[in-house]
């Protein structure tokens, strides 16, 4: 059981995960520009912003609760740039040290995981502010914005923005656009749209285009994805 629910801080996602979704089959964690916090196994762990599929698989019957940060976010809540976590999962305990083992104590007693950990990072972002320029650049590229353009908005050279983005996103505009493009993507292909179809709306070349960049960052082909 899969199930997931808005959070009180902007934009992240309260999610979890039961026993019965945990039956040892691998899970294909798509690259979406997001951070998350997860409770599992007893232990806090980092998931930093992937830049390919992240290939998962638990021991049966072990639940997961997260929170999922959005683009930007992360960065504010862990105290780190998002550079440092790419492609990686890390112990809280790396990176907050004795406040993070504090929290697994809290963690192990409490009955609601998913507020605990919505209200500890909140009282985090309410002492360290997420880089204003972060969310503009996210929500623009969501939008299919060119990279110049936000650059021009932000009043940043396009060397200053990549700057930014690094520390922000773990990774360029450039390739968060790709990131949050094929996320558009598969949305549109998962209601039904023929791939043709998924391509043009969503700025591909073409299909040919879409195929290389699921492949890419997928590590599957779109239909396997789908499960068609």
């Amino acid at each position: 059981m899969y199930g997931e629910r808005r959070a009180a801080v902007p934009g992240a996602v309260v999610w979890w995960r039961g026993p019965d979704d945990s039956r040892g089959a691998a899970t294909r964690v798509l690259p979406d520009g997001c951070m998350d916090l997860i409770w599992m196994g007893g232990d806090l762990v980092v998931a930093g912003p992937d830049t390919v599929a992240h290939v998962v698989g638990g021991p049966a019957g072990e639940p997961y609760t997260g929170i999922r940060f959005p683009p930007g976010l992360g960065p504010a809540v862990f105290g780190v740039p998002a550079v440092e976590l790419r492609d990686s999962r890390v112990p809280l305990t790396d990176l907050w040290g004795g406040p993070a083992r504090d929290l697994i104590e809290r963690m192990s007693d409490s009955e609601d995981p998913g507020s605990l950990l919505e209200g500890v990072a909140a009282r985090r972002l309410w002492d360290a502010a997420p880089d204003p320029v972060a969310a503009m650049v996210a929500n623009g590229l969501a939008r299919g914005t060119s990279v110049a353009d936000l650059a021009e908005r932000a009043g940043l050279s396009a060397r200053q923005l990549h700057r930014r983005s690094i520390a922000a996103f773990g990774y360029g505009p450039k390739t968060l656009g790709r990131v949050l493009r094929l996320g558009r993507a598969l949305e549109l292909a998962r209601g039904g749209s023929g791939f043709a179809d998924v391509a043009a709306t969503t700025g591909y070349a073409d299909q040919a285009h879409l195929a290389r960049e699921v492949r890419s960052l997928a590590g599957v082909p779109l239909g396997t994805l789908l499960g068609r």
